[in-house]
């Protein structure tokens, strides 16, 4: 089945409510995701990098749009309440995403963990690839071409992380402890991000998008990869979800705190135009 429009998928109800499910996941995920990484601005390791995360972090924000503006599109909300106006539990991002940077708040002591930044980034933006690169065949073809366009920039957003992740891995006995301590940490809960939630299998079966299965299996063998690069083996257990699963509204205080920073000036006037 090929679903070439918005107005076509009005007929197809149960396409559509799955084609949502994926839509607010993909959305949330980068949507958290871009947050955390602007609160890094004026925090990081020099000024280069700062300007280099600045950007990656837009770019996510725009994904994130990109998304969002697909789902205003079939009637489900504009883009500005997707990304302001629904509470917590109506949230599909991975809990993994959303946990803060670290001690402190960006306006208030920050005392963020350069380590857990760089390892969250790498694991994700690699799963976030292979999702794109199944999502270019989607049965969706709006969203087929959207996943086209992310994938241009998506390919440098890797590069960035993964050379500092390799750097820091090789580098000092001392960065080589920080990184295997939150790789640990992460693979606890990277089985949200590897999830499809409930609607899995139908996702696949409508051709949505691959597999579970196969995209983890896929995303394992590149980071076994990278792994081996630096001499590090995997975790003996698959990433968890130690925290709950993000995909079915389970989040924590960490989404709660970050979307009231976020939506702070949109309440002030939900009526007004940005």
């Amino acid at each position: 089945m090929i679903v070439k429009s918005a107005e076509e998928l009005q007929q197809l109800p149960e396409y559509k409510e799955v084609l949502l499910d994926l839509l607010l996941q993909l959305g949330d995920d980068d949507f958290i995701l871009s947050f955390r990484g602007s609160e890094w601005l004026g925090l990081c390791p020099h000024i280069e990098e700062d300007v280099a995360y600045s950007s990656i972090t837009q770019n996510t924000m725009g994904h994130a749009t990109m998304y969002y503006k697909l789902i205003e599109e079939i009637g489900e909300g504009s883009a500005d309440e997707l990304a302001h106006a629904r509470t917590e539990g109506q949230r599909k991002n991975a809990i993994i995403l959303e946990e803060a940077n670290g001690e402190g708040s960006y306006l208030d002591e920050p005392k963020y963990d350069w380590a857990f930044a760089v390892v969250r980034n790498y694991l994700y933006e690699v799963a976030k690839k292979i999702r794109l690169d199944s999502l270019k065949q989607s049965s969706y073809v709006p969203l087929a071409n959207v996943a086209r366009s992310v994938s241009r920039e998506q390919y440098y957003h890797i590069k960035h992380w993964e050379i500092w992740f390799k750097q820091l891995l090789t580098s000092t006995p001392e960065a080589r402890g920080k990184m295997e301590t939150q790789i640990e940490r992460i693979w606890k809960d990277f089985g949200g991000v590897l999830s499809l939630g409930p609607n899995a299998d139908k996702m696949k079966d409508l051709q949505l998008i691959a597999g579970e299965k196969e995209l983890s299996e896929k995303w394992l063998a590149m980071i076994e990869s990278a792994f081996e690069e630096v001499g590090l083996q995997l975790p003996t257990s698959n990433p968890g979800l130690e925290a709950g699963n993000g995909r079915e509204g389970t989040h924590t205080e960490h989404l709660t705190t970050a979307l009231a920073t976020l939506s702070e000036v949109y309440n002030m006037d939900r009526a007004a135009a940005w």
